[in-house]
């Protein structure tokens, strides 16, 4: 397993170029199955999970070809459900089941592994399934998950949940069946939105775009497309984030205004400066943030929820940021009850944390940080110790390094382009 090897203490400059977003690109990956026409995708992340998705689908005879930095041909003309997801890939990542949709509508039946991805709580699939159940699908739970239909047929559904990738696969599914489909308390985050724009860019008829209840269409059949991947906001927090726990004063391009509020709120109360010059986003550290109190002197908290709440995936990032910021602050995981438990590590690097429970942590900072050796349990966790390495004084060594690159590419290069000390051990 590789590592990074981070010797912290160091302000960072510069200007960070976040990738496309992650969350979007797994899913319109997955769009390219419903189409015999070729679909160029731009943007496209060069990380882990992207690869597995590509290696799963070409299993699966889909043709795939990068033909440039982030450009990425994809044709499925040749593609065959044959005898389902290929089992070790499929239970690699989260982002297989984004299959199921796309693959019942097309072929009439889907078989695929329970997937995996991060250990950060159970995440249940159970929205899917019922989705694609109210679209005609039959569904055998089980291992593997199998799925069939005679034809698809539009319907009115109301999600028992907004879950983003249950959201994405009754539209997967919904764009090429019979008739009408409304699917209300439909997730709303930007990857979301990037995924209906795809397809409509490949002939789906989507009403909604952007808001909880999708109006589809139903056709007969979708085409080609070129599309870019829109920036990765959970990229652009974590640069925030990490100027805030290196007191340094880092430009950020490409942010989709539309898309920040969410993020501003969240960060802004641990009194990081956020303000835009041109195009770029300027997130300052330097300063040595405050924590903002509520009214009356009240401790604040940052909680996380369905977009347009401040995004899960966060929740991480800003815990690590709060050790550097003055004040207390609640951080309030709502959705996932194990990602939290990686604060551990940060108590034993010097931070001052009190974990409440599985949700809730209470943060006073500033606190000297130390290095240590870590291990990374997941993507954003391992983020974030990536971060808190990099506030510290010393050498930290931080083990599955993989782990953070399937969603992060280029982690250690881009991070070296700012000023970081660190480096990647194979």
């Amino acid at each position: 397993m590789a590592e990074y090897r981070i010797e912290g203490g160091r302000r960072l400059s510069g200007a960070f170029q976040p990738a496309g977003n992650k969350n979007a690109a797994l899913p319109a990956l997955a769009a390219t199955m419903l189409t015999r026409a070729p679909v160029t995708l731009e943007n496209m992340p060069e990380i882990g999970d992207i690869h597995t998705l590509l290696r799963i689908m070409q299993e699966l005879g889909v043709e795939a070809e990068w033909t440039g930095p982030g450009q990425l041909r994809v044709c499925a003309a040749n593609a065959d459900p044959g005898s389902g997801v290929h089992r070790g890939l499929g239970s690699a990542i989260r982002g297989s089941v984004l299959l199921a949709g796309a693959m019942l509508a097309r072929f009439g039946r889907a078989e695929l592994p329970v997937p995996g991805g991060d250990f950060i709580g159970r995440r249940r699939l159970d929205t899917h399934f019922l989705a694609l159940r109210s679209l005609g699908a039959n569904v055998e739970v089980g291992d593997p998950y199998r799925l069939w239909s005679q034809g698809l047929k539009g319907t009115s559904i109301f999600l028992d949940e907004p879950s983003v990738t249950g959201t994405e696969n009754a539209v997967l599914a919904a764009v090429t069946a019979e008739g009408v489909t409304v699917l209300r308390n439909a997730a709303q985050e930007p990857h979301v939105e990037d995924l209906c724009r795809l397809l409509a860019a490949m002939g789906a008829r989507i009403h909604g775009i952007g808001t909880n209840c999708l109006t589809i269409e139903g056709v007969r059949e979708l085409g080609g497309a070129e599309y870019t991947i829109g920036p990765d906001h959970i990229e652009i927090g974590s640069m925030i984030g990490l100027a805030a726990a290196t007191k340094s004063d880092l430009a950020i391009s490409g942010v989709n205004r539309e898309q920040f509020d969410p993020l501003r709120i969240g960060f802004t109360r641990l009194g990081i400066g956020l303000e835009w010059k041109s195009d770029l986003l300027l997130a300052c550290g330097s300063h040595g943030p405050v924590v903002q109190a509520d009214l009356g002197g009240e401790i604040p908290k940052i909680d996380d929820g369905p977009w347009p709440a401040f995004p899960a995936d966060l929740t991480s990032v800003a815990l690590v940021a709060a050790t550097q910021c003055r004040g207390t602050v609640l951080i309030h995981e709502k959705m996932f009850e194990s990602r939290l438990f990686f604060v551990d590590h940060l108590v034993a690097m010097g931070a001052r944390i009190v974990l409440c429970d599985p949700h809730r942590a209470v943060v006073t900072g500033p606190a000297a940080l130390r290095g240590a050796r870590l291990e990374s349990p997941d993507i954003r966790a391992g983020m974030a110790m990536v971060m808190a390495a990099l506030a510290a004084s010393g050498e930290s060594r931080i083990g599955r390094a993989e782990q953070v690159e399937r969603g992060y590419a280029r982690l250690d290069e881009r991070l070296r382009e700012l000023g970081a000390a660190i480096t990647r051990m194979p």
